[in-house]
């Protein structure tokens, strides 16, 4: 019986060890992105910086909407033949 509490408890040991390099690098990936939406905040004050952003989404929306154009004509011509 006492071999059996033995097992268990370095078990127990194992398995906390192992739990606390995940938490750990869990934690330190929430802190990269933590520092990286910082960064992305703190450039965003950049009037070019933020220009540019918008400029690159408004670009992304516009070929989005291209394709779901060019899809729903080509849908259109399909039910028409």
């Amino acid at each position: 019986m006492c071999g059996f509490f033995k097992k268990a408890f370095q078990d127990m040991k194992e398995s906390a060890k192992e739990q606390h390099k995940v938490d750990k690098a869990n934690f330190e990936a929430v802190k990269a992105e933590s520092k990286a939406q910082w960064e992305e905040a703190k450039a965003m004050r950049s009037p070019e910086k933020r220009k540019a952003a918008m400029r690159l989404e408004r670009e992304e929306q516009l070929s989005a909407a291209k394709e779901r154009i060019a899809a729903a004509n080509e849908r259109i011509n399909n039910i028409k033949k």
